[in-house]
């Protein structure tokens, strides 16, 4: 069955200088958007990552320093995108854990925060690993009897995961057909950060790492001030510290 949709869904796709969240950058993003009436608009941006390109990234995706040395930087083009996915919900493959994350440390780099409060995330990679258990190329060839032509372009790997999800649906009856009713199917995570420092637990922010992992973040900050101090100075992404620094100012306005 087909996706019924009450609202638009971007399914978004990046190539980026390397896979740490808090430092690399996006050099290619390709966003799929899904109207509730099917039609698809399409966008893709090359990015100026103002880095250089490793080479063991770019023989993934074959994008190098001398194909974006022209093209414009994230903050030139980043309330565009902004503009693009206003008012939609989020899909990818291992967009969740990756995509969606560092696109963010994107958009608070260049000093825009994208509200997230009211769209539903879905990871499409959530429901194959759940199913089967394989890669994009993989699922790709499984769910739509397709090889994926250039694998690691951003806008054929971010086309292929929509249509993945399509063809979940027909094969999966179970899922429904709303994003709510795949959701339920999935579950969805309670994280504070999308790099997962922080989780909730019983609606409490805890520690998801280190020695106060499944302490209360709160209680820490109250007990051991200074650990905020080094979080701060740390090498933690931005959205990590957004949200550390709101627990912390909510922990001093109740003492």
């Amino acid at each position: 069955m087909a996706l019924q949709l009450t609202r638009p869904i971007a399914f978004i796709d990046l190539e980026t200088t390397g896979v740490n969240i808090a430092i690399d950058r996006v050099i290619e993003i390709a966003i799929i958007k899904i109207l509730p009436d099917k039609t698809k608009v399409v966008k893709h941006k090359l990015v100026n990552p103002q880095m250089p390109i490793p080479k063991a990234s770019s023989a993934v995706h074959g994008i190098t320093d001398e194909k974006v040395k022209d093209a414009p930087i994230f903050k030139e083009v980043a309330n565009e995108l902004k503009q693009f996915i206003d008012n939609a919900d989020l899909s990818g493959y291992n967009s969740n854990r990756f995509d969606i994350p560092l696109l963010m440390e994107e958009f608070l780099r260049a000093g825009i925060t994208l509200e997230m409060h009211n769209r539903k995330m879905l990871d499409v990679q959530t429901i194959f690993h759940m199913m089967e258990k394989r890669t994009l190329a993989a699922a790709y060839k499984f769910y739509c009897e397709k090889e994926l032509e250039d694998a690691h372009s951003a806008q054929a790997d971010a086309t292929a995961t929509w249509e993945i999800l399509e063809a979940q649906l027909l094969r999966y009856e179970h899922l429904g057909n709303t994003l709510e009713t795949v959701l339920q199917f999935t579950g969805e995570e309670k994280y504070v950060d999308f790099a997962r420092r922080f989780v909730l637990e019983n609606d409490v922010e805890v520690f998801n790492f280190g020695k106060f992992k499944g302490r209360c973040v709160a209680e820490v900050l109250k007990a051991e001030p200074q650990y905020y101090d080094w979080m701060m100075k740390g090498d933690f992404p931005l959205h990590t510290k957004q949200k550390l620094t709101e627990i912390f100012n909510r922990t001093l306005l109740k003492k």
